[in-house]
């Protein structure tokens, strides 16, 4: 099938009803608070009916280093969960939700594709059951009640180590930097500001790190604002904004029970980026999954150098969780970008830069193996593709010792991907659980960006330019050497340059800045150019949008 055939799939399914996909979960109506007839927030205590469910198999898919346009890694999550499901496993899809700044910018959707989607797609993509604005607002009545202290006086922050910005769920890099209190007394202080995407926000961290209210409003009292006059820290408790912001999120604090394109179900829960973030969806709706199913499928933003390691050395160490399989995405489009083939260039058969692409496919699966563990590779097959350059991928995959499979889970559904599932079963049954991570928490940060540079990018050696070294002593001095590192890099490359594609090798990682994000539990190295405010494309994803007088939309793949 057509790629541009995705949104047609989506609005001639026949979706069911909320309760009927909770029941598959044996979840009672009374934990549901439905948002329509299709979607729903399940109560935080839904998991306690369940006392005799023992805890599921969790999955986790990643990928390559992409293309600009995506290589169908939460369409093989959704696609391998129907396939699991047709296999007969009680399975759930844990992902993401989309933020609207890449719906409307360069991607388009974000809930997978033809028939591995996640439903309603449309509602989804945009204003869903409102998370994405309440964690927008909180972050911004944070904002709103520092300035107002200025203003007032009652609070000693000085405004040039302000580090907190604001936040908004839209791709506008106009306001990147922005300059406040420019008319006047009435206006408030004159400070510089700038703001971050709501994905990159520290509140959306928070909400995908805590594990109930009360520990949310503990991680929200704890967020760095800047420093006073005398160098003393901050803090979101000083303004007693602590309750206001959670009352914000209570309701976005709950998990959002959906469903795929085969009524498997779904849970759909925070968005943090990958590249930005730390790319995972809550540790409540994963907790919450694992309660409910025998099998979780999860995935990491971006691939494996990103939101995998995230997912490991934050997610997993937090919330004291471990993979039983991992699955690495793969396209013939994208190894062949890594082999030096241009991406408007992609979809013409090149087998030799086919193979040398194999370079990154390979260093993310040693990646993988420093966690002691071993992926397996799901092809996801395009149209373009012919299948000579699929089984070369499947012949590179077994040279290196890697199990791959070739799927088509966009063209049918959980069909496509059952020999996945079972390769993945079987990855499961062997699994030990041990967790192995890449650094110990009291390793010196810039030992543990060193660590994550060199072991899982392959860079010779980092550079702190002189703000993060300013930055990471300020996080020593305030106690927090001990906190694991979210790494801000491109997406593009295994390097901070996202022209630079294949494997590179000795190359010096730039660490510009390290933001403390107190509260979310970690502290974010910003690395190259990477901007936590993206841009719109010279031609938005926005301009192919349409809805016709009865509300149908269209273009939103």
């Amino acid at each position: 099938m057509s790629r541009n055939e995705n949104l047609e799939v989506s609005q001639s399914t026949k979706l069911k009803p909320i309760e009927e996909i909770a029941a598959q979960l044996h979840l009672s109506a009374k934990y549901l608070e439905p948002y329509g007839r299709y979607k729903a927030k399940v109560a935080l205590d839904a998991t306690t009916s369940h006392p005799e469910q023992a805890p599921g198999k969790l999955i986790l898919v990643s990928a390559i280093n992409p293309t600009p346009a995506g290589e169908g890694k939460t369409t093989t999550t959704v696609g391998l969960t129907q396939a699991l499901a047709r296999l007969g496993k009680k399975a759930i899809v844990a992902v993401r939700e989309p933020s609207m700044g890449p719906v409307f910018g360069v991607k388009g959707g974000g809930c997978g594709g033809g028939y591995s989607q996640v439903l309603p797609m449309e509602d989804i993509n945009l204003h869903f059951t409102g998370d994405m604005h309440a964690v927008t607002a909180a972050h911004n009545l944070l904002s709103a009640l520092m300035d107002n202290a200025l203003y007032h006086k009652k609070i000693d922050l000085d405004v040039e180590q302000v580090r907190w910005r604001r936040a908004m769920d839209m791709n506008d890099r106009a306001l990147r930097s922005i300059a406040l209190g420019q008319g006047g007394r009435v206006t408030g202080v004159k400070r510089a500001d700038g703001f971050d995407i709501t994905a990159a926000s520290e509140v959306m961290a928070i909400l995908c790190m805590s594990t109930n209210l009360a520990d949310l409003k503990e991680r929200l009292a704890r967020i760095l604002l800047g420093y006073s006059s005398t160098g003393k820290p901050v803090t979101a408790s000083d303004l007693q904004a602590t309750d206001a912001m959670a009352i914000v999120l209570r309701d976005a604090l709950k998990p959002n029970l959906v469903q795929t394109v085969e009524g498997v179900p779904a849970f759909v829960h925070g968005g943090p980026f990958g590249n930005i973030a730390h790319g995972c969806n809550s540790i409540i709706a994963t907790r919450m999954a694992l309660g409910l199913a025998d099998y979780v499928v999860t995935e990491a933003g971006f691939g494996f150098d990103l939101g995998g390691e995230k997912f490991l050395d934050i997610k997993c160490r937090a919330a004291g969780l471990w993979p039983s399989a991992v699955v690495l995405v793969a396209t013939v489009k994208a190894l062949k970008m890594h082999g030096g083939v241009a991406i408007s260039a992609v979809g013409a058969p090149d087998l030799k830069a086919l193979k040398l692409g194999m370079g990154n496919l390979a260093k993310h699966a040693e990646s993988i193996h420093e966690y002691g563990l071993q992926p397996v590779v799901a092809i996801n097959r395009f149209a373009s593709d012919t299948e000579e350059e699929l089984q070369l991928v499947v012949a590179s995959c077994r040279e290196l010792g890697l199990e791959a499979h070739v799927i088509d889970v966009f063209g049918q559904g959980g069909a496509g991907g059952l020999e996945l599932a079972e390769a993945v079963v079987g990855a499961c049954a062997k699994a030990n659980g041990t967790q192995k991570f890449l650094y110990p928490l009291e390793m010196p940060i810039e030992d543990k960006i060193r660590t994550i540079a060199r072991k899982i990018y392959g860079a010779a050696d980092i550079a702190l330019l002189p703000r993060a070294v300013s930055d990471l002593e300020h996080i020593n001095e305030l106690g927090y050497g001990e906190l694991p590192v979210c790494m801000a890099k491109t997406q593009m490359s295994l390097s901070d340059d996202p022209k630079v594609h294949g494997r590179p090798r000795d190359f010096t990682l730039t660490v510009r800045e390290i933001r403390l994000s107190a509260g979310a539990g970690f502290c974010v190295p910003l690395t190259g150019e990477m901007m936590t405010m993206p841009g719109l494309a010279a031609v938005p994803a926005s301009s192919n949008f349409a809805i016709d007088d009865d509300g149908k939309i269209s273009g939103m793949f």
